[in-house]
């Protein structure tokens, strides 16, 4: 945990409570946590690279990733795994470089290519198994945050940081 440069985020059911919810015209939305949004301000303070990664396609979390100003925001991806694989050769990232949190079947062979991993309370059964790290928070209620002061907290940055960026002493 010590080396980890980026940190990949699956969205429905981490990032948010993983529903659906569509208004009578159609249009999505989505819960975000301002849980999650305090602490990926503090991984990308601490240099962490924040990469999104889901298999869906959605307005809200393009805006979401934008609001945050996360490194990247793909969307719509099919196969995490070979995306991820491909992504850290172009990128040069090693493995024990990578942390990933996700909560479901679709996460675990890109789980695979990183040296730390984490996921929310709620997520399935063999996410959690697989997980080096299991917040003790649902999913769109405050787990990517208790992952990355897990992060920072086991590199002895996380005071710091929170020093840096919310001017408060812990």
């Amino acid at each position: 945990m010590d080396d980890i440069r980026l940190l990949v985020l699956d969205v429905d059911g981490t990032l948010t409570d993983g529903g659906l919810y569509l208004d009578s015209t159609g249009n999505e939305t989505k819960k975000f946590s301002v849980k999650d949004g305090a602490g990926l301000a503090l991984a990308r303070a601490a240099g962490i690279k924040v990469m999104i990664l889901t298999g869906r396609e959605s307005e809200p979390v393009r805006r979401r990733a934008e609001e945050l100003h996360l490194d990247w925001c793909v969307q719509n991806c099919k196969d995490k795994a070979a995306y991820l694989a491909a992504f850290m050769k172009e990128e040069g990232y090693a493995r024990q470089q990578v942390a990933y949190a996700g909560d479901d079947w679709n996460d675990l062979a890109a789980m695979e290519l990183a040296g730390f991993v984490a996921c929310p309370a709620d997520a399935e059964e063999m996410v959690r198994r697989r997980a080096d790290y299991v917040s003790p928070r649902k999913g769109g209620e405050g787990a990517v945050r208790d992952a990355v002061v897990h992060i920072l907290r086991h590199q002895g940055r996380f005071e710091a940081l929170v020093e840096q960026v919310y001017g408060a002493k812990g």
